[in-house]
C-alpha cells in the first residue's frame, strides 16, 4: 500500500534546478519507498547498505560512478559512502546543465550534512521526509493518532505497531547512538532517554537532567544534539522579542512521534495515553508535529515558537507569517471556555501590532467555531489544512 507524499511537487521542480537532490530525514520515514514509486522507473537504484556496492565505491569509486554515465541514478543511504561526494561533484561541474541526475538518500545529518557542504554546496538541494502529516495519512480519532504512530510500517499496518516501536528505538540505541557518538554508557544514555520522554514538550532543562542522569551538562547537551541530529527530537525555539516581561530562552524539547513517547513512559495502551498524566503533552507534541511537517514539506522556513514569560503567561505556539505573530493554544479539551483564551488575550495585547488579529484554539471540536475576542476553535484533524492555508 502506498500514500502519496505532498513532498513531491517540490521535489520535482528542485529536481529540474538542481545536478542532485538529497531526500534525508528519520530512518523508515518511507524516503526509499517514495522514490522508487515515484522515481523509480526512471532512476537506476543502488543501496549503499549493500556491502558489495558499498566496497566497490569505496575501492574504486570512479568505477562504480562510470556504470551511471548516460543514467540517472538514486544511491541510497549515502552516507555509508561520505567519500563519494568529491568524485560526484567533479562529474557535476563537467556538465552543469545535467539536471536531476543525482538523488541521494541519507539518514544522519551530522556527518551527512558535513560532507554536503564541503562538496556539493550550490549544486544540491536538500529535503526532508519525516513521518505521515494528517493530510497524507488521516487517522480515525484522537487515540489512533497518538498511539498508533505517523511512521509509515505501523500507521498503515496498526497490528506491528508494539514489536515495531520497540525495535526502532533498540535499533537506533544500538546502531545510531554508537555511529553517531562513541557512548561508553548506553545505560545513562537509556535513562536520558526515558527522562527526555517524560520531560516532553517541556522547557530543556540541562542541568536537571545532568543530575538525574549522574553526568556531566555537557555531556547531555552533546546527547541531545544526538537526539535531534537522528531525527528522533527537535527543539521548538522561543519568541525573543521582549513585550515588556522577562521571557524563558531555553527551548522546548519534543520527540517527533507520540507513539515513541507512550513507549519510553510505558504507556499501556491508547486509553491510557490519552486519559492518563500524559495526555496533554502527547496532544501538543501531535500538534507542534503536525506544524514542523507542513512547514518541512512545502519548504518553507520554520519561523514557529512558544512563549514563556516567568510570570506564567505562556502560549504554546507562534507561527510567523511575514511581520504577523499568529499565537495558538493546544488543549486536550472538547469544550472551549473564555479561560481557554486568556494567554491567547494578553500575547496579543502585549504584541500589539505584531499580533495577528485572530488567535486559535486547537483542540476536539467537531467544527470550527468562532470564540469571543476575535478567536476560534480549530478542530485537531484540521489543523493540518488551516497551517498549509496559511502558508499558501
Amino acid at each position: 500500500m502506498y500514500i502519496k507524499r505532498l513532498i513531491k511537487r517540490e521535489l520535482q521542480k528542485a529536481l529540474s534546478m538542481f545536478p542532485a537532490v538529497l531526500v534525508t530525514g528519520p530512518r523508515q520515514s518511507g524516503k526509499t519507498t517514495f522514490l522508487l514509486h515515484e522515481f523509480g522507473k526512471s532512476y537506476q537504484y543502488v543501496n549503499m547498505e549493500d556491502p558489495i556496492e558499498r566496497n566497490f565505491a569505496q575501492s574504486d569509486p570512479n568505477g562504480f560512478l562510470d556504470r551511471f554515465e548516460d543514467k540517472a541514478v538514486i544511491l541510497d543511504e549515502i552516507q555509508y559512502v561520505p567519500e563519494m561526494f568529491s568524485y560526484i561533484k567533479i562529474r557535476i561541474d563537467r556538465n552543469r546543465n545535467k539536471m536531476g541526475k543525482w538523488l541521494f538518500t541519507g539518514s544522519q545529518q551530522f556527518s551527512l550534512m558535513k560532507n554536503i557542504t564541503e562538496s556539493l554546496a550550490g549544486r544540491i538541494a536538500i529535503f526532508e521526509l519525516l513521518p505521515f502529516s494528517i493530510l497524507e495519512y488521516k487517522k480515525q480519532n484522537i487515540k489512533d493518532a497518538i498511539w498508533n504512530s505517523f511512521f509509515p510500517e505501523p500507521c498503515i499496518y496498526p497490528a506491528k505497531r508494539d514489536l515495531w516501536i520497540r525495535s526502532y528505538i533498540q535499533t537506533y540505541i544500538e546502531r545510531d547512538v554508537r555511529q553517531l557518538l562513541n557512548i561508553k554508557d548506553l545505560h545513562a544514555f537509556e535513562t536520558f532517554l526515558g527522562l527526555c520522554a517524560t520531560y516532553n514538550g517541556q522547557v530543556f532543562n540541562a542541568s536537571q537532567l545532568s543530575k538525574k542522569c549522574g553526568v556531566s551538562v555537557p555531556t547531555i547537551k552533546s546527547w541531545a544534539s544526538i537526539l535531534e541530529a537522528s531525527y528522533l527530537c527537535f527543539f521548538l525555539q522561543p519568541y525573543y522579542k521582549n513585550y515588556g516581561k522577562r521571557l524563558i530562552k531555553s527551548p522546548k524539547l519534543y520527540f517527533l512521534d507520540p507513539a515513541i513517547v507512550c513507549e519510553l513512559t510505558r504507556q499501556p495502551d491508547a486509553d491510557a495515553a490519552i486519559s492518563g498524566a500524559m495526555a496533554g503533552s502527547l496532544f501538543e507534541e501531535l500538534i507542534i508535529n503536525e506544524t514542523v511537517k507542513l512547514f518541512t514539506m512545502l519548504e518553507r522556513r520554520r519561523d514557529i515558537f512558544f512563549w514563556r514569560s516567568h510570570d506564567g503567561l505562556e502560549v504554546d505556539l507562534i507561527i510567523q507569517i511575514g511581520e504577523k505573530l499568529c499565537p495558538i493554544e493546544i488543549k486536550l479539551t472538547s469544550t472551549p471556555l473564555e479561560g481557554h483564551l486568556k494567554s491567547l488575550e494578553k500575547f496579543k495585547v502585549l504584541a500589539g501590532k505584531d499580533a495577528a488579529k485572530e488567535g486559535v484554539l486547537v483542540c476536539r471540536v467537531n467544527e470550527t467555531i468562532k470564540l469571543p475576542y476575535n478567536n476560534m476553535a480549530i478542530p485537531w484533524f484540521k489543523f493540518s489544512e488551516w497551517v498549509r492555508n496559511l502558508l499558501s
